[in-house]
């Protein structure tokens, strides 16, 4: 598995990377949620996977979204499937105006819209 603290081999480097600068504007949490929202019912290991995490990290990470109100899991067979509650707010006091459904809509329209030339 992939290194989490290193660029994705997409032949680009992260923007603005330097030696010793590893920080990202997204949390693991936003990636896993995220994750979710591509694939409701994804096994743990693929989101974290995805995300650059260990699946512990990844089972951490649900569990507290699922505790404050961001997800549901439901147990489907053998398999579980999550609901995303959308309209629930940013946790930071300075983006609690903003629901998660803009966070979604940014990075799922990206992923389903055609490229531009």
């Amino acid at each position: 598995m992939q290194d989490p603290q290193e660029p994705a081999d997409t032949g680009e480097e992260w923007v603005g990377a330097r030696e010793g600068s590893r920080w990202t504007f997204l949390t693991n949490h936003a990636r896993i949620l995220l994750e979710v929202a591509r694939d409701p019912q994804a096994r743990l290991r693929d989101m974290a996977a995805r995300a650059g995490i260990t699946e512990r990290a990844a089972q951490l990470i649900v569990n507290d979204l699922e505790a404050a109100g961001y997800l549901q899991r439901t147990r489907v067979g053998r398999r579980n499937h999550y609901t995303i509650d959308s309209t629930r707010r940013l946790r930071h006091p300075a983006e609690a105006d903003h629901r998660i459904e803009g966070l979604l809509a940014l990075f799922t329209q990206r992923d389903t819209a055609e490229p531009t030339a």
